[in-house]
């Protein structure tokens, strides 16, 4: 169905609850393909600028707007690192994991939930529609649309199918201990908080997939802290990275030191290896 075949169907449908729901959920879809475009004219300015030496006057003449109207765009418009999560809206989702309380049930561990609220709020900062969702420990496949996916290999398959797609990096398992492994020559990233002399630091994979026009960013700490040292990381460096990437998959593995569940420090161990 076309956006206008859609906007039609809503606009007929009889049932008034089921049309005020139907018109809530374009809603948010014309609102973030608006604040998207807003984004793409924002970067052809620049790549008009930088590639092709158009001065901002000139622009403004090509595209029929006045020079003070460039100077709003280029000051009011999302970043060009927001296409790094897609065009939204964006569900982030976190898992359960298994803990024993009086009995052994699927609990969200603090530093998930942690890492959830921080995604939520780098992402709102773009100007993405955000909503969540829990990773139950059978879960196969991300949600429709944009994604966003909190989740190792060990606690759901979701986390194993999305690594198989990546043709740079994986994660193994050798000995009760995990790794994050390049396929190129096979050099491990492990944990430092394993070593015989534990550190307080982590690592952590970042993946940013294209399935069928969508995106789903995966990301899997070999523990839960390096997913919220990861969710630091792309806080601080999502500009850097995405000048470096573009629009293209790619996966990279992030290095965390951290204090309780506070991030004291990330920075880049490998990567990005784009696809």
């Amino acid at each position: 169905m076309t956006s206008s075949e859609e906007f039609e169907s809503v606009r007929r449908d009889p049932d008034p609850i089921r049309r005020g729901q139907r018109a809530t959920e374009l809603l948010t879809i014309y609102q973030q393909r608006a604040t998207e475009l807003a984004r793409l004219r924002k970067a052809a300015i620049e790549e008009a600028h930088r590639d092709r030496g158009m001065s901002y006057t000139e622009i403004a003449a090509a595209l029929g707007i006045t020079k003070g109207r460039i100077t709003q765009i280029r000051s009011t418009a999302p970043g060009i690192e927001r296409a790094f999560f897609g065009v939204g809206p964006v569900s982030i989702g976190v898992p359960y994991r298994y803990r024993t309380t009086d009995r052994e049930r699927p609990l969200i561990a603090a530093e998930d939930a942690q890492t959830g609220d921080q995604l939520e709020t780098l992402v709102s900062a773009l100007a993405l529609s955000v909503s969540r969702y829990q990773i139950e420990p059978d879960r196969g496949d991300p949600p429709a649309g944009d994604s966003i996916v909190v989740c190792g290999p060990k606690s759901a398959p979701i986390g194993a199918a999305l690594l198989a797609r990546d043709p740079a990096l994986h994660m193994v398992e050798d000995h009760g201990r995990w790794w994050i492994e390049r396929h190129a020559d096979g050099e491990r990233f492990g944990s430092p908080s394993d070593e015989a002399q534990p550190q307080s630091a982590d690592v952590a994979y970042v993946a940013r997939h294209k399935v069928d026009g969508r995106v789903i960013v995966h990301i899997a700490g070999i523990h839960g802290i390096g997913s919220l040292g990861a969710t630091h990381y792309l806080t601080g460096h999502l500009a850097e990275v995405f000048r470096k990437v573009g629009d293209k998959p790619m996966s990279l593995v992030v290095r965390a030191s951290y204090d309780g569940l506070t991030i004291t420090q990330s920075e880049l161990a490998a990567g990005p290896y784009t696809w």
